[in-house]
């Protein structure tokens, strides 16, 4: 018998895991209010409820701003047999609310953190994963190749790893585009991406740091106010991470 999976949460990332889901053998249900994308052989149910009822693995894929409501909505009919695991890039402080409020059904939660563009790699994306269900998402998941790392049982560990990872690749980013900006200006643009290349070494790859900022700059601007939460715990100062806000805060407005 298939393995099913609800997905909740259709849009870019969750449209693409789940068609990749779905090419591996996987039956998928899948719930958003409004898809972006519903691949095909996806079943778009009526409501979460619908969708999580007799599934083995629910995903939630979503914005992290709307991550508890979505485990707030699921908890009711979750059950100790199934797993769950969150996909958003939060706070451990966060992941560990949205188990809370799950706890009660006493599903098995996983915290998932993916570690590079799901728009290139699909089910194939690097991912750390920590919690009680960590170990029965490695089991379910790398047998159909997706590199999953299992941490530890503490809720939190994989979203605090990839805030960490955050810092540097959101700053490198942030500071690729005001580079640029500033080549532009200048009239020296070619010289200036000749320099980042002898650091950066991929001409693509300066690409997608200026085009993911602008086209994912809210979900990003979450991403590190997350990352800035996370390293005030810590006390250390997030002063580089809140000037990447402030970049990305502005790339929202053009």
């Amino acid at each position: 018998m298939s393995t099913k999976v609800a997905v909740l949460g259709l849009g870019e990332a969750g449209s693409i895991i789940a068609a990749d889901l779905i090419e591996v053998g996987f039956v998928v249900d899948g719930w958003d209010p409004q898809p972006k994308h519903v691949p095909a052989g996806v079943k778009l149910e009526a409501n979460d409820h619908k969708a999580i009822g007799g599934a083995d693995l629910i995903l939630s894929v979503n914005l992290a701003s709307v991550a508890a409501d979505v485990a707030r909505s699921a908890m009711p009919v979750l059950t100790k047999s199934q797993l769950y695991a969150d996909f958003n890039t939060a706070s451990p402080g966060a992941k560990r609310k949205i188990a809370e409020i799950l706890a009660p059904s006493g599903v098995l939660f996983a915290d998932v953190a993916l570690l590079a563009p799901v728009s290139t790699k699909g089910l194939r994306t690097p991912t750390l994963v920590s919690g009680p269900g960590a170990k029965r998402f490695h089991a379910l998941l790398t047998p159909h190749g997706m590199p999953v790392t299992v941490l530890d049982e503490q809720v939190g560990s994989a979203a605090a790893r990839k805030l960490v990872r955050s810092v540097f690749m959101k700053g490198v980013a942030a500071t690729v585009i005001e580079c640029l900006e500033a080549a532009e200006r200048l009239g020296c643009q070619e010289w200036t991406r000749e320099q980042l290349l002898t650091v950066i070494r991929e001409e693509a790859l300066i690409d997608r740091f200026v085009e993911g900022s602008r086209t994912h700059a809210a979900r990003r601007t979450d991403e590190m106010n997350a990352a800035a939460d996370l390293l005030t715990e810590i006390n250390v100062a997030p002063l580089i991470t809140k000037a990447t806000i402030r970049r990305l805060e502005a790339l929202k407005t053009n």
